[in-house]
């Protein structure tokens, strides 16, 4: 083989290694970009979630006759309500 084909040959193979380990970074760095907004978004959904349930636990507490007036809880009880409210008035 000629020297000048074989030159040829052997740049395009490392520029083509070097090409791959360009890419390899690129595509990395756009990985872990993405897996911490992942992660950040996860931990606003945990904090979120947690100060829903203090506000629940803290609005039961308030309520120490045992009605709950929160209508998106499971254990709600229209009756109950009117009949506390009637029992206000």
């Amino acid at each position: 083989m000629s020297t000048t084909l074989n030159v040829a040959r052997y740049s395009a193979l490392l520029s083509g290694v070097f090409y791959g380990i360009y890419h390899r970074r690129s595509l990395q760095k756009a990985h872990d970009q993405d897996k911490e907004h992942h992660a950040i978004h996860q931990r606003e959904q945990l904090i979120a979630q947690a100060k829903d349930a203090w506000r629940h636990k803290q609005e039961s507490a308030k309520g120490s006759d045992g009605v709950i007036t929160n209508p998106e809880d499971p254990r709600f009880d229209l009756e109950k309500l009117v009949a506390k409210w009637e029992k206000d008035i």
